[in-house]
């Protein structure tokens, strides 16, 4: 019954404890309101069954114990609430910039630092539903593999065909960058985001990443940038005359440049040495990077204690005006 009722003074409910201690009153005084009387039998008092005016008679207290009931309830103000959201959703939009150079192949994140960063990075896509994502591949060179897109599912297949040595192998992070924000320049979005992931030194291109970063800087968009590669030496398959085997080879990350192109843009750099540590700069970027999301909320409360009092009242009018008429007690 009270399901959608909220009552503004719940203390006034524990007076419903009233309700039952009357009923066991009621009870009790009249299994011994009987009176005394000497007969030889009592076969003459015997009737089949009581009456309707009888069981009518015995309700009118059921009346005053309700509207006692009732009453307390009123004084409890159960109240309704109407509420009404209005929501707006800004997506932000996300270019991830991804160096496929060969040394990508190192083995210091599992399986390989590409595959490494191609899963995690489409897990951190399927937890952001209200952005739109694109990519962008660059070592030697780069371009677009997806432009910006809110059909994820697309965007995560693109990632799958990513592969090393698809494009001119080198280091151009100037040229990821300039390209990533070619395609975030016209964006309208609140935010507008370059995460961009490699683990080498700028070595080729025709734009310079500091240059890039200017542009970036310009047109709004914030950098975050990631270095991947752990500490000293890393396992990497190197091609032999005996087949494939692994090395160990320098970790060389340029993270001077890699912390000036986020700092000129507002972003931050971050260094990914495992696996577990780029899921956790993934998780960051995305407590940083939240999207806009107003709400504006309409609350109406109303008061419905009226009813409970109505119907108390009128059990009670009724109880009166049944006591001196059809129940009236003749002395």
């Amino acid at each position: 019954m009270f399901n959608n009722y909220e009552f503004a003074d719940p203390g006034f409910l524990y007076l419903l404890i009233i309700v039952p201690i009357l009923g066991i009153w009621y009870w009790y005084k009249h299994t011994r309101d009987q009176a005394d009387l000497q007969v030889s039998e009592t076969k003459a008092f015997e009737s089949g069954s009581w009456s309707l005016k009888q069981f009518l008679y015995f309700g009118l207290y059921l009346f005053r114990v309700a509207a006692i009931a009732l009453l307390i309830i009123a004084l409890a103000r159960p109240q309704t609430h109407m509420r009404r959201q209005d929501v707006t959703i800004e997506g932000i939009d996300i270019v991830i910039a991804l160096d496929v150079s060969g040394s990508m192949l190192a083995m210091d994140l599992k399986p390989d630092r590409l595959e490494a960063a191609k899963e995690v990075a489409k897990e951190f896509i399927s937890g952001r539903d209200n952005d739109r994502f694109g990519l962008v591949i660059f070592s030697g060179e780069s371009f677009t593999q997806c432009p910006l897109t809110t059909d994820h599912r697309v965007v995560k297949n693109l990632f799958d065909e990513v592969k090393s040595g698809m494009i001119e192998d080198g280091t151009a992070i100037g040229d990821g960058l300039a390209t990533a924000v070619s395609r975030l320049k016209e964006s309208k979005a609140v935010s507008k985001v370059i995460i961009l992931l490699t683990d080498g030194v700028n070595n080729q291109g025709s734009v310079d990443p500091l240059s890039a970063a200017e542009i970036a800087k310009v047109y709004g968009v914030r950098i975050y940038t990631i270095g991947v590669g752990t500490m000293g030496k890393a396992p990497y398959p190197m091609q032999t005359p005996f087949g494939v085997q692994t090395q160990y080879v320098d970790v060389k990350i340029d993270e001077q440049l890699l912390q000036q192109v986020a700092e000129m843009t507002d972003g931050r750099y971050f260094r990914a040495t495992s696996n577990k540590k780029l899921r956790e700069i993934y998780r960051e970027i995305d407590k940083l990077e939240k999207s806009k999301i107003d709400v504006a909320e309409i609350e109406r409360t109303k008061e419905e204690f009226f009813p409970f009092a109505l119907i108390a009242f009128i059990l009670i009018g009724l109880e009166i005006i049944f006591r001196n008429t059809v129940f009236r007690s003749v002395p």
